[in-house]
């Protein structure tokens, strides 16, 4: 298969959170046409075993990759430290580049942390594979790194109740080794985490800078359809569709305030 200009670009999630991936890319790239499967009914991937992690990522990879999409992104970090590799390998097969979390959120954090303290706010999944703190140990500087894996952090947002007193509790409680260990830099190593990031700052301090996978993988896409020629021209505005292996409204009603766009009538009911 040989990539245009013109096709889609796929992004899959355990659910909505990668959706707040998508809205920086409608922002930065609007000219071009997504594709987004979300495997809700799989939700959450944070508790899941590497194998099943890596069963699902290449599932769902190989169904956009038959949809002739001409970029995929894994825009979940459980599945990025799961999977990351073989859904690589199932581009490198199908001509199409691949682009993941973590790497590049670890490479803004290592470039812009004054102190070198960092800190890493994700799944047990993602903490417990090492992704961050690798990547980060790749950036060449000299790091200290605290991890905290927030177990329930993911399933609250997707839930939709963000911002009871429990769930500030629930938060504060993560952050505390955080604060502790001074960090000057967080990254939310999570896709859903975004939506707590106020909470977050308002619990950590103004100081602390917060990344996010939006703005940096955003930017790799850019820099990756510029590089292989594969960038939409024009000034217009692309299109955007959804699949859903869960129940379709609720994606709907919840992926609405991640998106920050409607979805209503662009989502379909996928079984894989």
């Amino acid at each position: 298969m040989s990539a245009g200009p013109d096709r889609p670009i796929g992004f899959f999630d355990s659910g909505v959170g990668g959706l707040t991936v998508l809205h920086e890319c409608l922002v930065s790239l609007p000219a071009e046409d997504y594709l987004y499967v979300g495997d809700s009914s799989h939700f959450p991937y944070g508790d899941k075993s590497r194998e099943r992690l890596r069963e699902r990522a290449t599932t769902i990879a190989g169904y956009l990759l038959d949809q002739e999409v001409k970029l995929l992104v894994v825009a979940c970090n459980s599945a990025t430290s799961a999977a990351g590799d073989a859904v690589r390998e199932l581009g490198r097969g199908a001509g199409v580049p691949v682009v993941t979390v973590v790497g590049p959120e670890a490479e803004i954090a290592g470039a812009i942390t004054e102190n070198g303290r960092i800190g890493v706010l994700a799944t047990p999944a993602t903490v417990f594979s090492g992704a961050y703190r690798r990547a980060l140990e790749d950036q060449g500087r000299e790091l200290t790194v605290t991890e905290v894996a927030a177990p329930d952090l993911a399933p609250i947002i997707q839930g939709g109740a963000t911002f009871s007193e429990e769930v500030v509790n629930t938060v504060r409680g993560y952050c505390r080794p955080l604060k502790e260990a001074g960090v000057d830099t967080l990254i939310l190593g999570c896709t859903h985490y975004p939506l707590v990031a106020p909470l977050l700052q308002r619990i950590l301090g103004r100081n602390v800078r917060l990344v996010t996978a939006g703005h940096a993988i955003a930017g790799a896409i850019q820099r990756r359809l510029a590089s292989e020629d594969l960038l939409r021209e024009g000034d217009g505005e692309g299109g955007y569709g959804f699949r859903v292996t869960g129940d379709r409204e609720s994606f709907v009603t919840l992926g609405t305030r991640f998106l920050q766009l409607p979805l209503s009538g662009r989502v379909e009911h996928l079984e894989l």
